[in-house]
């Protein structure tokens, strides 16, 4: 943890918060803080800046809270996200959270398994915990937008090309086809990335006549947690 996240509920006064649970016990056992140490903290979707503890037992730790600092800059990118396999979901979220990506479209294609759909890591506060967890990692406070696509026909149909106006739509699939990964971007982009193995023809033909234009890492096929970071690192260098 390299930001101290606070919630809205923490806030007992404009200046002083209440931790427990979770994060009272990482200051306390990885950390090792004490009375009058200061942690860096950042409020949710809001300013981060300095906290100072002031009461700090088993049961809670009292801070009182400086918040001057904006966050980050973030990335100018939508991911759409083939929605893969939980454990391989979480790490992704954590992933893209951490890089700057603030909007996230889960969306079905052809080899994604019915039952990941039915995955309980996809409640909203399922979600949130592993969003946080990328925003505590990169020293963040704005949490990104999960949007889920469950047709792929009628996403890419209907509503991807007013999502795609005035960005760039690139469409990451293995192989030697398409070009190599762009790098050292500035504009605003729209990044498809499929699940193991990418996504079928068709799909990504349905995508190139939304506009996409077909890139690729080389031959090796990655799977999607490694993708996803080495894609982002060469498109925003």
């Amino acid at each position: 943890m390299n930001l101290l996240l606070l919630e809205e509920s923490d806030f007992v006064s404009d200046a002083r918060v209440v931790i427990s649970g979770r994060r009272l016990s990482h200051v306390t056992d990885i950390h090792q803080a004490s009375i009058g140490d200061t942690l860096r903290v950042g409020r949710v979707n809001g300013l981060m800046g300095a906290g100072v503890i002031q009461v700090l037992d088993t049961h809670q730790m009292v801070l009182d809270v400086t918040l001057t600092e904006t966050p980050p800059v973030s990335l100018p990118l939508t991911v759409l996200l083939s929605l893969p396999r939980p454990k391989m979901l979480k790490r992704s979220l954590q992933t893209m959270t951490a890089m700057g990506v603030k909007r996230i479209v889960l969306m079905n294609s052809y080899r994604v398994e019915k039952s990941f759909w039915q995955s309980p890591w996809l409640a909203e506060n399922k979600l949130r915990e592993q969003l946080v967890l990328g925003l505590e990692q990169a020293r963040d406070t704005l949490l990104p937008e999960v949007v889920f696509e469950k047709r792929f026909k009628p996403f890419v149909e209907d509503r991807l090309p007013a999502m795609l106006q005035g960005k760039r739509g690139l469409v990451a699939h293995p192989g030697d086809s398409g070009r190599y990964c762009p790098r050292q971007l500035t504009e605003e982009i729209v990044l498809a990335i499929g699940p193991e193995g990418g996504f079928i023809p068709y799909e990504v033909e349905k995508l190139e006549a939304c506009g996409f234009e077909r890139i690729h890492l080389g031959s090796r096929i990655l799977r999607v947690e490694n993708a996803i970071p080495v894609l982002i690192s060469k498109l925003f260098d």
